[in-house]
């Protein structure tokens, strides 16, 4: 199973990384692409339609400004989106971004993180992916026991 992580535009690759990353560590396979609403919307067609018939179990889409591509794919798409608002240069401070895909109405869900929140967005992912796949169950759990520690231990150093 795949995760796709897409974006609108290559300036938000500096966030979305955080996506590929925290995927790859839990061994996700990843792919990544550039697909923006407004500039190529035929290429925002093909994918949506057809991501599932590649093997994408998940899709995190990233976008800032009119953020309209996480809402466009979840529209034409049988899969789970989750959306990332971006705070871009022609950004209103990531609120324009935020509401955008926060906002969807009945029938076209986008699963929405925090701004510029895409390392949640790949936990959510595979968490999606782990409901179903043991082994990246596993390693979820791995991770949230990783956390759990970390904060004993920085509670412990302060004794």
């Amino acid at each position: 199973m795949k995760v796709a992580v897409i974006m609108g535009s290559i300036s938000d690759m500096p966030v979305m990384q955080d996506a590929i990353d925290i995927l790859k560590s839990f061994n996700i396979e990843v792919e990544v692409d550039i697909v923006s609403a407004h500039r190529t919307p035929e290429k925002l067609f093909d994918f949506s339609q057809n991501a599932h018939t590649r093997g994408i179990a998940v899709i995190v889409a990233g976008a800032g400004g009119a953020a309209h591509l996480p809402g466009m794919v979840a529209s034409m798409s049988p899969l789970p989106v989750i959306g990332v608002p971006v705070k871009s240069s022609n950004s209103i401070d990531g609120w324009d971004s935020v509401l955008s895909i926060l906002q969807m109405p009945g029938g076209v869900p986008v699963a929405t993180v925090a701004l510029n929140g895409a390392k949640n967005a790949g936990i959510l992912a595979a968490q999606i992916i782990g409901s179903s796949n043991k082994e990246v169950l596993d390693r979820i759990i791995a991770y949230k026991l990783e956390l759990k520690e970390a904060v004993i231990k920085a509670s412990a150093s302060l004794k």
